[in-house]
């Protein structure tokens, strides 16, 4: 659900396998989803929990009946949204990073037109927006990209299935979650 690793990614990676990061507190699989959410976006700062959770709120009123992947990895907290429980069905995620949060569009990133100039990303297939907050997802042009990557994708989401929220995987190990010098 995260974004392609890059070649520095990658060794970081492979580093990290030497010397494991941080061990995620919420890691509790007898708490209902939705709970050991609030506790992985409790781990950012306030600032980026706020907005991150103003993002979520947006996305699951856009896009009812989807399915929401959680994946708490090393590296980012993304939240994928997809028609199924199959990660390679999502179309979406909402990822969290130390400073920011980003919406990738995870399924034909590259064909979105963009006249605002509003996607980022070099890969062959996601691009994403890093979000000034949270309330940037109803932004006209990001509606319009989301319209679009829904018009593209090769199974549609039912806005009459029931929304859930799916714990996919909990890294053992991941990177701060908040920049260095903002503990708390």
């Amino acid at each position: 659900m995260a974004p392609a690793k890059s070649a520095t990614a990658k060794k970081s990676a492979t580093v990290a396998k030497k010397s494991p990061g941080k061990k995620s507190p919420a890691a509790q699989p007898s708490l209902p989803p939705a709970k050991q959410l609030d506790l992985f976006l409790d781990q950012f700062t306030p600032e980026v929990a706020a907005e991150a959770r103003v993002a979520l709120r947006r996305m699951r009123a856009r896009l009812p009946g989807a399915q929401e992947l959680v994946y708490d990895n090393y590296n980012a907290l993304a939240v994928g949204f997809a028609p199924t429980e199959r990660t390679s069905e999502a179309i979406f995620s909402i990822a969290l990073f130390p400073r920011w949060v980003s919406l990738f569009f995870l399924l034909n990133g590259t064909r979105l037109r963009d006249p605002e100039a509003l996607l980022a990303g070099s890969g062959k297939q996601v691009r994403h927006i890093k979000l000034a907050n949270g309330a940037m997802i109803d932004h006209p042009g990001v509606q319009e990209l989301i319209a679009q990557a829904l018009e593209l994708a090769d199974k549609p989401i039912d806005p009459t299935q029931p929304r859930r929220l799916i714990i996919k995987s909990i890294s053992p190990s991941q990177r701060s979650r908040r920049p260095a010098g903002k503990s708390g």
